[in-house]
């Protein structure tokens, strides 16, 4: 073997090679330069017409921003903008409208875990809009790591009512605005809800325990509601973002970058890479994903009989 292929491959006992960090970093890098610039391609009408809420939109390298400028190349009509922190609502708010002109831009800064402040949002759509097509309820907090026995019953309720109640209320207001029918606006109930929720909700191991334990809640609630909502058409999804470069985890990145190790982020799964906000089904991978209308996620009952 010669030197350049020693320098650039690694054999593997089943014989398939693997490339060395350095080389595997540059293809990362290439490849989201690639994924990062879909809004370059022609405009899509995926989601034409749709009224939609995004909480969560004040990270300039969020998933809430990456979604709301995504919706709106994808034909939205209106959308409704939330964030606790309103220092970047303005220039989001300023970048959709010079891109997309025809889409209907609305800025709140709020909180999304304040039942007042959704309930009132909500009406506000539903009066300006008469309906509202998509609830994306991305707003949430991370911490760092202290171990269950060091953690206070302060930053375990923070982070519950944060991550959890803004979910619950998404769910609460919003299913019924999507249930109601205007004539001319709206013919049918139907709509979806998203929910941010997180792999740590899943298994153990990517993030502390009440933040594992609030998408561990999310991912729960997706499963229930989507049965209370039964027959409206009403679908309710959360889904589980894995090691993404987002403004909650960029001083991560930073710092990885700052020691020249920056190669070595998201080594552990088996794309061997970290994934942007802009990714769509380019970081899905070994997932069973149930196409079932939601029969799967629930034992099976006998709604409103206990025995």
């Amino acid at each position: 073997m010669s030197k350049r292929n020693a320098s650039s491959e690694k054999p593997q006992a089943d014989g398939l090679k693997l490339k060395a960090p350095q080389v595997s970093y540059e293809q990362t890098l290439r490849r989201l330069e690639k994924i990062q610039g879909h809004l370059k391609r022609p405009r899509g009408n995926r989601m034409k017409g749709k009224v939609c809420i995004v909480t969560g939109v004040g990270s300039l390298k969020g998933i809430g921003r990456a979604t709301t400028l995504l919706f709106a190349h994808e034909g939205a009509a209106a959308l409704y903008l939330l964030d606790f922190d309103g220092t970047n609502l303005p220039d989001l708010k300023d970048t959709v409208v010079k891109s997309y002109p025809d889409v209907h831009v609305t800025t709140v800064q709020g909180d999304a875990a304040d039942d007042n402040t959704i309930s009132q949002l909500v009406e506000q759509v539903v009066k300006e809009q008469g309906r509202l097509d998509v609830f994306f309820a991305n707003a949430g907090i991370a911490s760092g790591s202290p171990s269950v026995l060091a953690l206070s019953d302060t930053e375990w309720d923070r982070m519950m009512h944060v991550n959890t109640t803004s979910c619950f209320l998404a769910i609460k207001y919003g299913a019924p605005a999507m249930m109601k029918q205007k004539a001319g606006e709206k013919d049918d109930s139907n709509g979806s809800i998203i929910l941010t929720a997180s792999v740590a909700g899943l298994r153990s191991g990517a993030g502390p325990v009440h933040y594992s334990a609030s998408k561990a809640a999310v991912n729960s609630m997706a499963q229930a509601s989507s049965w209370n909502l039964s027959r409206t058409n009403v679908r309710v999804n959360s889904i589980c973002p894995g090691l993404i470069e987002t403004g909650m985890t960029v001083q991560m990145f930073d710092l990885a970058r700052q020691r020249g190790t920056a190669e070595r982020i998201g080594q552990l799964n088996p794309m061997g890479r970290y994934g942007v906000a802009e990714d769509e089904s380019s970081y899905v991978n070994g997932q069973s994903i149930a196409v079932d209308g939601g029969l799967s996620a629930s034992h099976p009952v006998m709604p409103g009989k206990v025995a």
